[in-house]
């Protein structure tokens, strides 16, 4: 059915319906696992999108020998997975999970760290797709061709603590924060624990659920209102959440809403909130 070429970073469920049958299509299950009192189960969707590979964050998008959760895995690491999964160079890719928009934002970030630009996020997910009554299929084994994916990462996609911490007095550089308020705040403990409460001096907080309704992207009018109205365009945007995959929902919105210099603190509050040296704020919404 030929090639199709992706210009969007977000699209709907009838587009992907559409082009099923494109010869350079790609579909990424990038669900996430459970956690269920600090045990990851099993819990994963028994049905999917028909064709869709399983983009495994925490086992192989990962580095599993790293200190916090959900940590970029490294350039050859990613080569060989995505090839693994039949992902080529020309491969147009659209990576959906099953809470809506959710882990597959951190899939969507990764492959444009890695330079390959023709993928888009479902918009709505799994969820959206059923809704719609589309076909799902049975969860089996599916022979994969080998892809010849080599992707060249751009370290400016992602940020560590020591250049976070190095630009807390950059006026021209924000860190914007995903989790809930209350988080945020400081005024609920962490769900990891020991991990101290608060946040990043001088970040503003823009929970990644107020740009969702019902796991859809708020359409574009009210997505630009909301970042506009709390985030000055012209400035330089670190994303942090939990974990770095809520932060990734932001660098979504933020593209979409015409935002540009944007990138994700890969540790986010896990780490900064693990490192007693780290300075923190509480009970200040800024």
């Amino acid at each position: 059915m030929g090639e199709v070429n992706i210009s969007m970073s977000l699209v709907e469920v009838e587009w992907l319906k559409e082009h099923l049958k494109n010869d350079n299509l790609v579909i990424l299950d990038a669900t996430l696992p459970k956690a269920i009192q600090g045990d990851v189960s099993k819990d994963l969707p028994v049905r999917r999108i028909p064709g869709a590979r399983f983009f495994d964050i925490k086992s192989i998008f990962s580095d599993t020998s790293a200190t916090f959760p959900n940590t970029w895995p490294g350039e050859d690491v990613f080569n060989k997975a995505a090839q693994k999964l039949g992902v080529n160079k020309n491969s147009a890719i659209v990576v959906y999970d099953d809470l809506g928009i959710y882990s597959s934002a951190r899939a969507w970030w990764m492959f444009k760290a890695m330079g390959h630009t023709n993928i888009a996020v479902l918009n709505g997910g799994l969820p959206a797709w059923s809704r719609a009554a589309y076909d799902l299929e049975e969860k089996t084994t599916i022979e994969i061709k080998q892809g010849d994916f080599a992707g060249k990462y751009n370290p400016d996609f992602f940020q560590d603590h020591q250049n976070v911490l190095d630009h807390l007095s950059d006026k021209e550089q924000i860190v914007v924060d995903a989790r809930a308020e209350n988080r945020f705040l400081g005024l609920v403990e962490e769900p990891r624990k020991g991990l101290r409460s608060g946040h990043i001096p001088g970040s503003k907080n823009l929970p990644y659920t107020d740009l969702l309704i019902e796991g859809k992207m708020l359409d574009l009018a009210e997505l630009k209102e909301e970042f506009y109205s709390k985030i000055p365009e012209n400035k330089k945007l670190i994303f942090s959440c939990g974990s770095g995959i809520t932060a990734c929902v932001l660098a979504l919105a933020a593209e979409l809403s015409g935002y540009q210099n944007l990138s994700v603190y890969d540790g986010s509050w896990t780490e900064w909130g693990s490192i007693p040296e780290l300075p923190i704020e509480k009970g200040e919404k800024t």
